[in-house]
């Protein structure tokens, strides 16, 4: 079986700041603070804080696993018994 390499992923759209005017991107950021008030009244009271204690907890212990990774890549430290 062979893979098409030929086939190339569509590139990521460019960022549009520039392209839009002002008034339009004034009026997408209030839509945005809009629908984010409108998903946080549909959610039950103290969700938003559980999931950022949450998301605060799997990234400790992300770190807890890397930096332990990393102790494992060190040299033994040496006795200084003589």
């Amino acid at each position: 079986m062979t893979t098409d390499t030929t086939h190339t992923p569509p590139m990521p759209p460019r960022p549009l700041r520039h392209m839009l005017p002002e008034e339009t991107r004034q009026h997408m950021q209030a839509a945005r603070q809009e629908m984010r008030q409108s998903m946080e009244s549909l959610l039950p009271p103290g969700f938003l804080e559980h999931r950022r204690a949450a998301r605060r907890e799997m990234l400790l212990a992300a770190r807890s696993f890397i930096d332990a990774a990393l102790r494992r890549t060190e040299p033994p430290a040496a006795d200084n018994k003589a």
